[in-house]
């Protein structure tokens, strides 16, 4: 078996996410939006070393219980590890989230950033429905990528020298058509979940917006750059030019695309730095229903 390729970025799965939410926005969300006032049995699919497991139940009233869910041997020996640490009663389950069948007995089914990645998100959606109680939620953390990329602002630059909205957009869109995976899956969950039959459907977005400035205290100052850097946000092209602007041409880019979108990626990786002015917010988009059978 080869090795599952999430296994071996744990440490971007870790620190990616600091960029995404704030943790009052979190609390706000169980307390104010969802008003979980009684312990609930939580199921995390896709869960990894159980992020929202720890964001989550802290929050949630004493009794509540949390199931992880994923393929990643060393994601949730890791999240094993992380919870003996705490009282909360957990459970980590390893299996193929495409194959898996799981009891109705859960309250809330979640995944984060999860749903972009499988060729089937209805499928999916449609198991975390069918393993939820009667007046039961599911909860979606998904990405929408042109969003992500229009919230990106780098003082002394134009947007556009950094990315092609126009071009991105139409690329991500071919790249769903043609694998099924889709990073703008974010904002087409309420549809979904509505066509599934599900009641008081939502969608809120992520709240923290991220400022990297040089007059931030230093610590804070490298911690954000640090995952920034981490994240690949600013990352300099991975292959060589021609390369990287043929791999493009078969996505369906044309050769001025692929061409100013090397120049862009490089550019930036070579702007950018601790003493940039730089301005990103993920726009995650939070989307919840309810379960009525």
């Amino acid at each position: 078996m080869n090795e599952y390729c999430w296994d071996t970025q744990i440490e971007y799965l870790r620190n990616s996410k600091d960029l995404f939410y704030n943790d009052d926005y979190i609390e706000f969300l169980v307390r104010t939006v969802w008003k979980i006032e009684a312990p609930v049995h939580l199921i995390d699919f896709g869960c990894g070393y159980g992020y929202l497991g720890l964001k989550l139940l802290p929050l949630l009233p004493e009794g509540s219980t949390y199931t992880g869910v994923d393929l990643g041997d060393k994601l949730l020996n890791e999240a094993r590890e992380l919870f003996a640490k705490l009282s909360y009663k957990t459970e980590f389950v390893q299996g193929d989230i495409q194959e898996i069948e799981l009891e109705r007995k859960y309250d809330l089914a979640i995944c984060h950033a999860f749903l972009l990645h499988v060729p089937n998100p209805l499928v999916i959606l449609q198991k975390m429905i069918n393993c939820v109680v009667n007046i039961g939620k599911v909860i979606t953390f998904e990405p929408h990528w042109i969003a992500n990329a229009s919230n990106f602002y780098m003082y002394g630059h134009e947007q556009s020298e950094f990315f092609q909205l126009g071009f991105l957009q139409k690329l991500y869109e071919q790249d769903a058509a043609r694998s099924g995976k889709d990073g703008n899956i974010g904002m087409k969950i309420p549809a979904y979940l509505a066509q599934l039959g599900l009641r008081d459907i939502e969608c809120r977005v992520s709240d923290k917006v991220n400022f990297l400035n040089p007059h931030m205290e230093a610590a804070s100052k490298n911690r954000l750059y640090d995952r920034f850097i981490e994240s690949g946000y600013a990352d300099a092209p991975s292959e060589e030019r021609d390369v990287f602007i043929n791999n493009l041409i078969e996505r369906g880019a044309s050769r001025e695309e692929a061409e100013i979108q090397y120049e862009n990626e490089l550019l930036l990786s070579k702007e950018f730095n601790t003493e940039s002015y730089l301005t990103y917010a993920s726009n995650m988009k939070i989307t919840f229903g309810t379960v009525v059978r």
